[in-house]
């Protein structure tokens, strides 16, 4: 049987031996991508003059978020909402729990956050994850709900805007001047652009390898959404995120992946249900939500303990990703 994910793309012949070896290539594709995104958006913040965290949080959420809204959109409007809302769902749990924890721990020192973006950010990462679960309460999200959460992030970007023009933090850094002489902006947007178009185009391949494996072996269509899906439309965020924190940009790390978060909820899960109104078993309402607001609330929580994040947090972030991998394997394998 080819799964759902392949009949959505259909870029991949049916054969294991091949997926293995592009889930080979994808990796290495991957590793360089993310060099030249993270290079690109550092440079970015150094010329705009603008927080790290806060290009983490707007344009880099939006580069890393592309595959969970590709993934979502087209199976929303193809007739699979479990794997709609269980990827963007699932995806906030891995960008938090695994990839932020994977970051945290390989960083070479520990990655401090920024005060008053945490602040900021944590409130509304939290508000529009309970907003989404109180409207997914009866089981569908509808086309005006959809509508409310895309406009909602309209509102969100208007926002980071006038904040950011009103106070305009100056950026300090010892290497600011490296990145400068690196080249003029518009050449930073386009080793930004490169970077984004090398990790999306190798997560597409990566992702169609992992959902044929997990079908093969008998996987249901919730472990799918919830796990495979999930990482494998996060590992843009996941490279990102290491990538980042080993090259001591941890602002823009944990930027990133509060960014990806929201814009999972607002952005992913809003375009889907306008697309097509997402109906899922309350049961998988019940057990995913509170999970997804579980583990957010965790992170945000560590993150405000001192303002740093140390390997242990990152330690008990990851431990927590294989306690919920655990339960849902559990409660939804078939």
């Amino acid at each position: 049987m080819i799964p759902e994910r392949l009949e959505l793309m259909g870029i991949l012949p049916d054969n294991i031996v091949v997926h293995l070896i592009v889930l080979g290539i994808c990796f290495l594709v991957l590793s360089k991508a993310a060099d030249l995104l993270v290079d690109g958006a550092v440079s970015i913040a150094y010329h705009l003059k603008v927080p790290k965290m806060v290009i983490g949080v707007v344009l880099v959420g939006f580069a890393t978020t592309a595959p969970e809204f590709t993934v979502s959109l087209l199976s929303a409007i193809r007739g699979f909402p479990e794997i709609a809302l269980g990827n963007a769902v699932g995806s906030v749990i891995v960008d938090d729990a695994l990839a932020l924890a994977l970051g945290i721990v390989v960083a070479p020192k520990v990655m401090h956050v920024e005060k008053r973006s945490l602040r900021r950010f944590g409130i509304v990462l939290l508000g529009v994850d309970f907003l989404a679960f109180g409207l997914s309460l009866n089981g569908t999200l509808s086309r005006l709900e959809g509508l409310v959460l895309v406009l909602l992030l309209a509102v969100y970007l208007v926002w980071i805007v006038i904040i950011e023009k009103k106070e305009h933090r100056a950026v300090e850094s010892e290497d600011v001047e490296a990145h400068l002489k690196t080249g003029s902006l518009a050449i930073q947007f386009l080793r930004f652009g490169a970077g984004v178009a090398g990790i999306v185009l190798a997560s597409e391949f990566l992702i169609d390898s992992a959902v044929f494996i997990a079908a093969y072996f008998g996987a249901s269509k919730a472990v799918i959404g919830l796990t495979v899906v999930a990482i494998g439309t996060s590992i843009p965020e996941i490279v990102t995120c290491i990538v980042a924190a080993r090259k001591g940009h941890g602002d823009l790390a944990f930027g990133d992946i509060i960014g990806a978060d929201i814009l999972n909820v607002l952005w992913i899960i809003g375009t889907a249900a306008l697309a097509n109104p997402i109906v899922v078993s309350r049961s998988i309402i019940l057990f995913a939500f509170p999970w997804m607001i579980g583990v957010v609330a965790l992170m945000l929580l560590l993150a405000r303990w001192g303002y740093v994040l140390q390997r242990w947090k990152g330690y008990l972030l990851m431990s927590v990703y294989f306690v919920y991998l655990a339960m849902t394997l559990l409660r939804y394998y078939v």
